[in-house]
C-alpha cells in the first residue's frame, strides 16, 4: 500500500508535533491535521509562530518549513477523512469522571466518536492508527466499530470500504518531543495485517533506521505503552522517595 495522504484526528500535544515531523521528513506525503476545536486550529495556523498552541524546541522551525506546503491544519474533519489513505487517531483520553470506573478508567468517548466518523466518511482501503494512550484491546473496539458500521450501510460505496487497524504508541517527553520524534529509541507498530504494517513502517524508514522499527501484534503494542508509563511512574516515585 502506498500512502499519499495522511489525516490526523486531534491537533494536540501528540498529533501536532508528530505530523509536523512526518511532513518534514516525507515531503511527498500530504498531511492534514484536523480538530473540532476552532481556536486550536487558528493557533496552529497563526502567522506568529510564537503563538503556536504547543511549545517544543524546534517545532516552530518545522512548522515554518512545512505549513501550507504538505502540512495543513483544518476543522474540516469529514473531507480530510474521505481523502486519506492513513488516519491517525490522536485524541484525548481523560480519566472518567462518572459511571463505572470513575476516577480510574480512561474515557474513550472521543476514540469511539473518531472511529464512527471514520467508518462513515473513509473511502476504499484505509489504515487506521491509534496514537493515543489507550487501555489494552481498544484497537479491537475500534475495529469492531468500523466493521459494524460498515455492514449497517449497504450502499455500494460502503461495500468497497476496507479498514486495517494498527497501534503505534508515542514515547514523547515534554521539552524534548521533537528530538524524540526525529531520533527515537524505538518505533513500535502493532497490527494483524502485514501490508498495513509495512506501509506505516515505510513512512518511518524515511528517517529512522530499520533496526529501531519494532513490529508486533495489536494488544502487545498497546500493553508495551502502558508498561512504559508504569515504569516511568515507578522511576519518578523511587527518585522522589
Amino acid at each position: 500500500m502506498e500512502i499519499k495522504n495522511i489525516c490526523c484526528i486531534g491537533a494536540g500535544y501528540v498529533g501536532g508535533p508528530t505530523m509536523a515531523v512526518i511532513a518534514d521528513k516525507c515531503p511527498n506525503i500530504e498531511i492534514n491535521v484536523v480538530d473540532i476545536n476552532e481556536q486550536r486550529i487558528k493557533d496552529w495556523n497563526n502567522i506568529d509562530l510564537k503563538k503556536l498552541p504547543i511549545f517544543e524546541p524546534g517545532l516552530d522551525k518545522i512548522i515554518e518549513r512545512c505549513r501550507g506546503k504538505n502540512l495543513h491544519f483544518s476543522t474540516d474533519v469529514k473531507l480530510n477523512i474521505s481523502i486519506a489513505d492513513l488516519i491517525f487517531i490522536s485524541v484525548n483520553t481523560p480519566t472518567k469522571t462518572k459511571g463505572r470506573g470513575a476516577g480510574q478508567a480512561s474515557d474513550l468517548k472521543w476514540v469511539d466518536a473518531s472511529a464512527r466518523i471514520i467508518s462513515q466518511y473513509a473511502q476504499g482501503e484505509t489504515i487506521v492508527v491509534e496514537k493515543s494512550t489507550l487501555p489494552v484491546k481498544t484497537a479491537e473496539t475500534i475495529k469492531s466499530i468500523l466493521q459494524t458500521s460498515n455492514h449497517k450501510d449497504e450502499k455500494p460505496e460502503s461495500l468497497s470500504k476496507k479498514f486495517y487497524v494498527l497501534s503505534n504508541p508515542e514515547f514523547l517527553a515534554e521539552g524534548s518531543a521533537i528530538d524524540d520524534l526525529i531520533n527515537p529509541d524505538r518505533v513500535l507498530i502493532g497490527g494483524d495485517e502485514p501490508k498495513a504494517i509495512q506501509a506505516l513502517s515505510n513512512i518511518y524508514r524515511n528517517w529512522i533506521d530499520e533496526s529501531k522499527i519494532i513490529t508486533t501484534n495489536l494488544w502487545s503494542s498497546e500493553l508495551s505503552k502502558l508498561i512504559a508509563n508504569a515504569f516511568l511512574a515507578q522511576r519518578i516515585s523511587s527518585i522522589n522517595s
